[in-house]
């Protein structure tokens, strides 16, 4: 049983107060080793042996499985969450999604994943995902769709059950619905599908039994509560003439 306090909703402290948690498979951020499972499976071969992938809000790195063959480089808020992530082989970069501290154009893939959700500019948050990614680069981005089940269903019901996400780390306010985020990132010159998310209920099952298990999660057919998107960065939307140096 936790013994964090009771913060606001969506505060960052929050994730220093668990940042054990991040490697404990049966732990708070239990649905994050899912949700890390479900965008590795999208991560494309690398095209070369200096084919670089940004992890924004990485956490942890609990992508760093699913990243074989690619510079990884995470970038977080959260000094704690970056000493984990450092620890699982990442190179590290402290940052805001909303101002990146990284060159234009530089990323052959970027993921973004369960960010949205958490930010209070959106437009800017996506403005320099985008901006990061080379042209026919690939975008890979979670995050749960604004309506009133998804606030029901995510907002408070899931953080009542095991593996749902901690107490509080949501704030309902913030979440964005998939047309939304589709027409800002193609607003940035990046097209997005996105398709909505839902759990293995065999997976589930067998994880209420032993929580070390991992769960799938798989496609639906509608984007009621969390959503997944894949999109590339169109040809001339970005000058990769500015870009310079390596992060």
């Amino acid at each position: 049983m936790s013994t964090a306090p009771r913060r606001p909703r969506n505060d960052l402290a929050q994730y220093d107060d668990l940042a054990a948690e991040w490697w404990r498979a049966e732990g708070a951020f239990a649905a994050l080793h899912w949700l890390a499972w479900a965008r590795g499976q999208l991560i494309p071969r690398p095209d070369g042996p200096d084919a670089l992938l940004v992890d924004l809000a990485c956490g942890g790195g609990l992508l760093a499985p699913y990243t074989g063959g690619y510079r990884h480089v995470g970038v977080d808020l959260s000094e704690s969450a970056l000493h984990h992530a450092r620890a699982a082989g990442l190179t590290v970069v402290r940052g805001d999604v909303t101002a990146l501290p990284l060159p234009d154009a530089v990323a052959d893939v970027v993921v973004a994943g369960e960010i949205f959700e958490h930010v209070g500019d959106l437009d800017a948050a996506v403005a320099e995902t985008a901006r990061i990614l080379k042209p026919y680069g690939t975008l890979l981005v979670d995050t749960i769709a604004d309506n009133p089940l998804s606030r029901l269903v995510v907002g408070y019901l899931q953080e009542r059950l095991p593996g749902g996400p901690p107490p509080r780390i949501h704030d309902p306010a913030l979440f964005v619905a998939p047309e939304r985020l589709r027409a800002r990132f193609d607003a940035c010159g990046v097209s997005l599908r996105t398709r909505g998310l839902r759990v293995h209920p065999g997976d589930y099952l067998r994880f209420l039994l032993d929580r070390r298990r991992l769960v799938r999660l798989l496609p639906a057919m509608t984007a009621l509560t969390l959503y997944q998107g894949i999109g590339f960065r169109r040809e001339g939307s970005a000058d990769s003439d500015d870009a310079s140096g390596d992060p």
